[in-house]
């Protein structure tokens, strides 16, 4: 027989020995089980020893019900998070990046999933980054359902990290938010950022590689906050404010989340291909950061609007009338909206006037 005469080798293998850890990912999980089952309502049938989230519809109240799915990641702000060895806010960054999505067509968010991959468990890192995540889906009504950590060395690095997410939300057919909606003359409004929110970091950290910036430095008209904890401030969750509007038949007919691909791409989405979306930038302030990367990366006034949000992190386009009842809405909610333009005929462009 093959390898009859030959010594037996007597090294002995296993997961562990090939880089996996089992017992960490297993006792991260148990160390969260509270965390995660607090997000939890009576509509959850499993529990996470479950080899899925099982999610009981209450369908009362829909006719034509429509389920709505979005998927996203944090990007390369990661990166950044690791170069700080700051992971507090990650977690959000993932759920609103798809929350943020789903919302836009007026539905409601039922469920949430984490995916996280890494070369070696940290198990204070993915501590710090589920419990955000569930902080996060609490905040916006949505069960953290289920979610995985895949620990794959060779693939990523010891101290190398990705996260993910996928988000579930229903609304009724007939009120699915959509650019048929949209009229000449409507508003078009900006609810204000907070800060990069979690795109365009390759420039970002392509600016601050070139400029050898430190993260640490704080700067005045950061309000003394430092380079990196300004750059890490996480991406706004809009849940709440766009809930309260649609829940107040704000007369909406469009909403854009402004992530990849700035003003320019997203607003486009929610524009019919016979009118233009004419927006006047003096109308809102543009936060400090976006100056700043400007000037350091004598960055175009256009590529600016292109990549990044200039901090307006979500548009709506309202009825004339419909503005009145948002402005009011978002003062009870103690939050800013801004009138940057209008809605004109044209071609499916967005125009941006300079102030």
């Amino acid at each position: 027989m093959p390898g009859k005469n030959k010594k037996k080798d007597s090294k002995k293998y296993s997961y562990e020995l090939s880089g996996v850890n089992i017992d960490k990912a297993s006792n991260v999980l148990s160390q969260l089980k509270k965390t995660i089952t607090s997000t939890f309502s009576g509509k959850v049938l499993s529990d996470l020893s479950s080899f899925s989230g099982l999610f009981q519809l209450d369908l009362k109240g829909y006719r034509n019900p429509v389920l709505v799915s979005s998927t996203d990641g944090v990007g390369t702000k990661i990166l950044l998070a690791k170069k700080a060895n700051c992971y507090k806010f990650i977690g959000q960054d993932a759920v609103a990046m798809c929350i943020n999505d789903i919302i836009c067509c007026g539905a409601k968010p039922l469920f949430f999933l984490d995916y996280i991959a890494c070369g070696k468990v940290n198990e204070e890192k993915i501590k710090t980054i589920i419990k955000s995540i569930a902080e996060s889906c609490s905040y916006c009504n949505t069960v953290l359902i289920g979610g995985e950590t895949a620990e794959m060395p060779d693939m990523y690095r010891k101290d190398d990290i990705d996260v993910a997410g996928f988000a579930v939300g229903i609304i009724e057919k007939s009120a699915i938010i959509n650019s048929s909606l949209v009229n000449e003359g409507d508003i078009i409004a900006g609810i204000p950022s907070s800060g990069v929110h979690s795109n365009g970091f390759s420039l970002v950290r392509k600016i601050l590689k070139d400029k050898k910036l430190d993260l640490q430095k704080k700067y005045d008209w950061a309000g003394g906050k430092s380079l990196g904890d300004l750059l890490l401030t996480p991406t706004k969750l809009y849940f709440k404010i766009i809930d309260r509007m649609i829940k107040n038949k704000v007369e909406i007919h469009g909403i854009s989340h402004i992530t990849g691909g700035g003003f320019y791409e997203n607003i486009n989405r929610i524009i019919p291909g016979n009118m233009n979306a004419s927006i006047s930038e003096g109308s809102w302030k543009i936060p400090a950061i976006f100056k700043f990367l400007q000037d350091l990366g004598n960055i175009d006034r256009d590529e600016m609007f292109r990549v990044f949000n200039m901090g307006i992190g979500m548009v709506i386009i309202t009825s004339p009338g419909g503005f009145d009842k948002a402005r009011n809405i978002a003062g009870e909610l103690g939050e800013d909206i801004y009138n940057i333009g209008n809605v004109t005929r044209g071609n499916g462009k967005v125009i941006i006037e300079e102030s």
